[in-house]
């Protein structure tokens, strides 16, 4: 089965969803679709997929963020490209979402569509080594928080657990248990554990489903 027509990536801060988003949009345009990047993000000033907009543009990603994204100006704005997820059905958008109920309230005007619609992916975004997501019931209480603001039910988890440039095969290996707890407490299948490209070949034959990634310029403020 190929890649649903909307793909949303949302978690709490710094769990990563923005740069699995930036490299899901690069895998799909690798692989032939047509594919728009929305930063539905417009909480959360300090990591923005529009600052990977060069890198995004060239690989053939058309991108969609406030126009006062990475200016001195952040203010919660949906950009008006956006409502293009719901009524361009020839494009295959992936989005990143506010990293709480808060910034997720931006994705609830697009949920009766995207529901209705029924071609969709809503990824749960978690790391172990982030402080408000250290158990499983931390978990599990995002994603409730997460869901009622968004209105539209998660599909699947994806781990991403890791410790920025000091994480190692080891440190991908020991979130493994962290992350089929959440799975069974949620209810929702482990779908991908993203690691960055440079240790994946040492994770190919201990753990199924890897998104091998790049790491994207997002930088701080």
């Amino acid at each position: 089965m190929g890649p649903r027509r909307v793909t949303l990536f949302a978690g709490h801060y710094g769990s990563g969803k923005s740069n699995i988003a930036v490299n899901y949009a690069l895998k799909l345009a690798g692989e032939g679709y047509p594919v728009r990047l929305a930063d539905l993000d417009i909480v959360n000033p300090y990591f923005r997929s529009k600052d990977s907009e060069e890198g995004l543009r060239a690989a053939g990603v058309e991108v969609i963020s406030s126009e006062f994204a990475n200016t001195n100006v952040d203010v919660p704005v949906i950009p008006a490209e956006a409502y293009a997820m719901t009524d361009d059905r020839a494009s295959y958008f992936v989005a990143d979402v506010g990293g709480d109920d808060q910034g997720a309230r931006a994705l609830g005007r697009f949920a009766e569509q995207v529901v209705s619609e029924g071609d969709y992916e809503m990824f749960l975004v978690i790391n172990c080594y982030r402080p408000m997501t250290r158990t499983a019931e931390d978990v599990l209480q995002m994603k409730l928080e997460i869901e009622a603001a968004a209105k539209i039910p998660f599909t699947a988890i994806v781990n991403n657990s890791n410790l920025g440039v000091a994480t190692t095969a080891e440190t991908v290996l020991d979130s493994v248990r962290f992350a089929e707890d959440c799975a069974r407490l949620t209810g929702l299948p482990l779908k991908m554990t993203a690691v960055w490209e440079d240790i994946a070949p040492e994770l190919t034959d201990k753990i199924g489903n890897l998104l091998p990634m790049k790491l994207a310029n997002l930088q701080i403020w």
